[in-house]
């Protein structure tokens, strides 16, 4: 599963929009915000993230979130999003999706209730793959919680299945 590197990012490098691989069929993985993943140099979340689409059946793989301010840790994301980085990330991912019903894995676990603006930002993003008639999935059932599965702390063995998003987001609310 190698190839060409999708990375896109801001001019200092403290957001990233996209990072992947190019194919005809990727696995889109919408996470919470990116950590210090870069071409070439995958985190824990990436690798697991590639492990999933290698052993279900994707030829690529990319990794979207819901926030693109790079941050170790989601407590470092700003306290107040930034409208125009929430506008620019939702510009990139109706680019890469050009109208294709792909495949888009919500794989935020509990870390959306890190910041209250994070599940307002993931309607945005639906709102942007509803209009390419977009499938997503999560791994495995929903946690205890309600959440779809971090893949950093999911095992290979559990399967891609269907995510109801539009319930999800009644559920908590939005």
């Amino acid at each position: 599963m190698s190839g060409a590197w999708l990375y896109e990012h801001n001019v200092d490098n403290s957001a990233r929009f996209v990072l992947g691989t190019v194919g005809a069929n990727p696995l889109i993985c919408v996470g919470v915000n990116p950590s210090t993943a870069a071409p070439g140099d995958p985190d824990l979340t990436v690798s697991k993230v590639m492990g999933f689409a290698e052993r279900n059946g994707f030829d690529s793989w990319v990794m979207l979130n819901l926030y693109p301010q790079r941050s170790t840790d989601p407590r470092g994301m700003h306290l107040v999003h930034e409208p125009a980085l929430q506008e620019e990330n939702e510009q990139h991912i109706a680019a890469l999706l050009d109208g294709r019903p792909l495949t888009l894995l919500g794989a935020w676990g509990e870390l959306i209730a890190t910041r209250s603006y994070l599940p307002q930002l993931l309607a945005g993003i639906v709102a942007v793959t509803d209009a390419s008639d977009c499938e997503w999935v999560s791994i495995g059932d929903l946690l205890k919680s309600g959440h779809p599965r971090h893949p950093s702390r999911a095992g290979y063995a559990l399967p891609l299945q269907r995510l109801d998003v539009t319930g999800y987001l009644r559920a908590i609310g939005v």
